[in-house]
């Protein structure tokens, strides 16, 4: 049985808030400017708890990581995520959209939230919420 005062299990909790706020922006087919900036945001948020729940779970497995960009190679190589270019395109984005705001770069970055970077949250939310389920 995982404490649930582990470190990584604390954090699962954190990212599923966001992802599921993700998810549910994610409904809206045609968002406005506001909708648009607001699941943009929901995404820097999402994207910044996963990688720091993939963070925690890899210190509790004895590895060591500190950037983001350490974590994301160390989880594609122990095979936490199966995707390791994408979730470095992923970062790339997010990095973009945290420095710089214009209609195209966010109507451009939404697109790849829906079609490439949800997908690997998701697939990174199922693995975890199987994990903390099957440990509790």
């Amino acid at each position: 049985m995982i404490d649930p005062d582990t470190r990584w299990v604390q954090r699962f909790s954190n990212f599923e808030r966001a992802y599921l706020l993700l998810a549910d922006a994610l409904q809206i087919d045609a968002p406005s400017v506001v909708e648009r900036a607001g699941l943009i945001q929901f995404f820097e948020m999402a994207f910044e708890l996963a990688w720091k729940l993939l963070k925690d779970y890899e210190e509790q497995e004895g590895l060591t990581a500190k950037t983001p960009r350490e974590v994301i190679k160390q989880a594609y190589q122990v095979g936490l995520i199966s995707q390791g270019h994408d979730w470095m395109n992923a970062l790339q984005d997010r990095n973009l959209m945290a420095h710089t705001y214009s209609d195209r770069t966010a109507i451009a970055v939404e697109a790849k939230i829906r079609t490439e970077y949800f997908p690997l949250l998701e697939e990174l939310y199922s693995l975890f919420k199987a994990k903390a389920e099957a440990n509790s």
